[in-house]
């Protein structure tokens, strides 16, 4: 078990580590998802109505997009140092790689959107205190940086990474972007057979996609 759970963790300290250096990925999923939480909140007028009906969506845009961009500076980095080479001559399997880097994605959005779902709170003046709502986070975001992951590793050996990437990612992603928009509607609501049947659905696909992006992760790398 500690052959497979420390290398786990040295590949995200890792990231974790030259993050903090950089701050590429954390500052490009903030600063995007700030600027259009706020664009959204100019142009829908935040009554109680309109807030069931938007505020699911455009959080979860936010967050997707950004995402999106933190996924394309992950690998494209260790690519273009020559670290992703160093990685793969470890002597662990592909498996344990994906799952560091999995883990390393996962906590750069994790602590972006602790900034940015109290934001839209403010902006949206709706109450983030239920406990359904950290549960909604944390499940989708597992599932979107699973496939997340996989996905940044097959473009980042492509000319047109950037572009190829949200084209691959996201028709895959859109089970757990709906049940998430679906699932943070239903709480707005107080509709709790609603909230817990999203939960389950975002449960499922994170279990799929974490296993199905784990066995193909080994070899989507290789050139």
């Amino acid at each position: 078990m500690n052959y497979f759970l420390i290398p786990i963790l040295q590949i995200a300290y890792k990231d974790i580590i030259l993050e903090l250096r950089t701050k590429d990925i954390f500052v490009t999923i903030l600063i995007f998802a700030l600027l259009m939480g706020v664009i959204f909140s100019f142009v829908f007028v935040p009554t109680k109505q309109n807030v069931v009906l938007i505020l699911p969506g455009t959080l979860w845009v936010s967050i997707t997009f950004a995402g999106v961009l933190g996924f394309n500076r992950s690998l494209v980095l260790e690519k273009d140092k020559g670290n992703l080479d160093g990685l793969l001559l470890c002597p662990v399997t592909r498996d344990v790689i994906y799952f560091g880097k999995f883990l390393g994605l996962f906590l750069f959005m994790i602590s972006a959107e602790i900034f940015i779902v109290p934001l839209y709170a403010v902006l949206y003046n709706v109450s983030i205190l239920d406990v359904g709502i950290p549960v909604i986070v944390i499940l989708t975001t597992i599932g979107f940086a699973a496939v997340g992951t996989l996905f940044s590793a097959i473009c980042v050996n492509t000319r047109s990474r950037e572009v190829m990437l949200p084209i691959l990612l996201l028709p895959v992603s859109v089970p757990i972007i709906v049940a998430a928009v679906e699932g943070t509607r239903s709480i707005l609501e107080g509709s709790p057979v609603g909230i817990e049947r999203w939960v389950q659905l975002l449960a499922a696909f994170d279990v799929i996609f974490l296993v199905l992006a784990a066995f193909t992760f080994g070899a989507v790398l290789e050139e």
